[in-house]
C-alpha cells in the first residue's frame, strides 16, 4: 500500500498514529462496565472521565459485585481516593443545555452532592457552541490506560451480548426496566492511552480553565480480566471538534469516512445508532453506481429513541435509506436491524466501521451531520497496510472482529456463518440473507419500516447542523413555527 493510498493520515483523516502495546475491542456495556471498573482499581494517581453523560446510581454488576469497591458507579468513586492517597479523580460531563430544554432531560445531578470532594471533582462542560454536545467517551488512567469508544457510564446502557428478551438485570436505578442495547468500546495502553490522555487534559482545561499537568509514563494499568484483541498495532485517533473560541474547527473524522469509502473494494459494514450524514450518504450512493462497487451492510436501530429524534434523525434516514436503495442498481446494500429471539427491536447504539480487511474505526461518532463537524466526538482506528510488521494478524484481526458481530446478531455461530460465507461465493450481502429469519437475528429495513419523511426537522440545519449555525435564535423560531403550526 502506497503513501497515498493509506487511510490513516496525520493531519488529514487523524489527529495522530500512536503505538498501543494493547488493543482491546469490547462490545456491548457489560464486559465494559465491569473491566471499566477493574481497570480504576489499579489507578495510582489519576483517573479523568470525560463523556456526553454519567448516572452515579449505576451498578457496575447487576447481579452483584465480583470485584472489590461498591458495586455503585458514585459510590465507588466517592471510596477508591481513600484507599489512595495519592489518587484524583475528574469527571467532565456534558452541561445539555439547550437540548435539555428541547425536552431530552438529563440525569439528576445530585451526584455533585454525592461524589464531589477535593480529591473527586465534578464539572458540567458547556464549553461548546449554542445546540452542541460534547459526545466524546473517553477514561484515562494514570495516562497509562485509556477506554475510547461509544459507551456512556449511565442509565439504560447495561446489556450482554446475548441480548435477551425481559432480562431483569436491565433496568434503570428507578427500578423500570428498559430494551435490549447494543453498544461497543474499545481499550488502549502506550503511547496511544497517553495521547488520548493529552486530549482528556485538552477537553478539561477548555471545560473548566484548568490545566493539569501530564503523568510519567510507566504505569501498567492494564485490568487482568481484558484479553488483548490484538498486540503492539499502531493505532488512529481521530477527531470532531467545532469551530469557536480557542478552537479551530477539525473534520478528521468525517475525512476517515469518506476516505475509507473511496477506498474500498469488496464490502463496507457499518454500524450506527442514526443514518443522517447526507454527505456520507452520497459517498455510498456513489460507490453503489460502480458495477464492481462494494457490498455495504448498514446494522442501524429500527427506531430512534424519542419523538424528537424520531422526527430529525428519523426522517433523514427515510430520505437518506431511499437515496441508498434507489442508487443500488447493482443490489449490494443491505441496511438492517437487529431483533431478539421474541422479535423485539435491540437498539444498535455502536459506532463501528469495518472496511475490506484493512480498515476497524470504533468510536463516539454516528453517522449524522453533528457527528461530523458541530458535536465533539473522538474515534480510535486500526489500519492493515502491506508495510505493518503483523499485516497478516492484522487483516485477521479485522475480519474476525466483522464475523463475531454478524454472529452475535444473526445469533449463529461462527462455524456455521463462515460455511455459508464460502457457499454464497464470498458474498457478505447474500449470507446474511441466507442466514436471517431465525430467532434472534438481523431483519432487513424496509420502506414501511421508516416514518418521518414529512417531519420539518428532517435533514434540518438546526437540529443536525454540520457547523455552528448562525443567527441560531432566527433558525429555532422558523423551525418549530413549521413543526407545530
Amino acid at each position: 500500500m502506497s503513501e497515498s493510498s493509506r487511510l490513516l493520515v496525520p493531519g488529514r483523516t487523524c489527529w495522530r498514529i500512536e503505538r498501543a502495546n494493547r488493543f482491546a475491542l469490547i462490545v456491548d456495556a457489560a464486559d465494559y462496565f465491569r473491566t471499566a471498573k477493574a481497570a480504576m482499581l489499579k489507578a495510582q494517581l489519576r483517573i479523568m472521565l470525560i463523556g456526553w453523560d454519567f448516572d452515579t446510581r449505576i451498578k457496575f454488576e447487576p447481579e452483584g459485585s465480583t470485584i472489590p469497591g461498591p458495586n455503585r458507579l458514585g459510590e465507588f468513586l466517592s471510596w477508591l481516593p481513600k484507599q489512595r492517597p495519592g489518587l484524583h479523580v475528574y469527571l467532565l460531563k456534558w452541561d445539555l443545555g439547550m437540548i435539555q430544554a428541547l425536552g431530552r432531560g438529563m440525569t439528576p445531578l445530585f451526584m455533585l452532592n454525592v461524589i464531589s470532594s477535593r480529591r473527586v471533582r465534578l464539572k458540567l462542560d458547556s464549553a461548546h457552541p449554542v445546540g452542541a454536545a460534547h459526545h466524546q467517551k473517553i477514561i484515562v488512567i494514570d495516562d497509562c490506560l485509556a477506554f475510547c469508544g461509544g459507551i456512556d457510564i449511565t442509565a439504560d446502557r447495561w446489556d450482554t451480548p446475548e441480548h435477551r428478551d425481559a432480562d431483569p438485570r436491565r433496568v434503570k436505578p428507578s427500578g423500570r426496566a428498559y430494551g435490549p442495547w447494543h453498544d461497543a468500546t474499545t481499550a488502549v495502553d502506550g503511547d496511544v492511552a497517553n495521547a488520548l490522555g493529552e486530549l482528556a487534559r485538552e477537553r478539561w482545561k477548555l471545560g473548566t480553565g484548568e490545566r493539569l499537568a501530564p503523568l510519567p509514563m510507566g504505569l501498567d494499568c492494564w485490568p487482568r480480566e481484558l484479553s488483548p484483541t490484538v498486540e503492539n498495532v499502531d493505532v488512529g485517533i481521530a477527531r470532531t471538534l467545532p469551530e469557536q473560541e480557542g478552537q479551530n474547527e477539525v473534520r478528521e473524522i468525517e475525512a476517515l469516512y469518506l476516505a475509507a469509502i473511496r477506498q474500498a473494494r469488496r464490502t463496507i459494514y457499518l454500524e450506527s445508532q442514526y443514518l443522517a450524514s447526507r454527505k456520507i450518504a452520497e459517498a455510498l450512493a456513489r460507490r453503489l453506481s460502480e458495477v464492481q462497487g462494494p457490498e455495504i451492510i448498514i446494522v442501524l436501530p429500527k427506531t430512534t429513541e424519542g419523538w424528537l429524534e424520531e422526527k430529525t434523525m428519523g426522517g433523514a434516514r427515510y430520505k437518506l435509506s431511499h437515496l441508498l436503495w434507489r442508487s443500488d442498481v447493482y443490489r449490494k446494500c443491505g441496511i438492517f436491524y437487529p431483533v431478539t429471539k421474541d422479535g423485539v427491536p435491540i437498539y444498535v447504539h455502536a459506532k463501528i466501521m469495518i472496511v475490506d480487511d484493512i480498515l476497524l474505526r470504533v468510536g463516539s461518532s454516528n453517522l449524522n451531520n453533528r457527528s461530523m463537524g458541530f458535536d465533539t466526538e473522538c474515534d480510535l482506528a486500526l489500519e492493515a497496510t502491506d508495510e505493518s510488521e503483523n499485516s497478516v494478524e492484522m487483516r485477521d484481526t479485522i475480519l474476525q472482529i466483522r464475523l463475531a458481530l454478524l454472529c452475535e446478531h444473526l445469533g449463529v455461530t461462527a462455524e456455521k456463518f463462515s460455511f455459508t460465507l464460502e457457499t454464497q461465493s464470498g458474498s457478505l450481502l447474500r449470507t446474511l440473507d441466507a442466514l436471517s429469519g431465525g430467532q434472534k437475528t438481523l431483519k432487513r429495513l424496509l420502506p414501511s419500516d421508516i416514518v418521518g419523511a414529512d417531519s420539518a426537522l428532517a435533514e434540518n440545519e438546526l437540529m443536525d447542523p454540520e457547523r455552528p449555525p448562525a443567527r441560531l435564535g432566527e433558525r429555532l423560531t422558523i423551525t418549530f413555527g413549521r413543526l407545530w403550526r
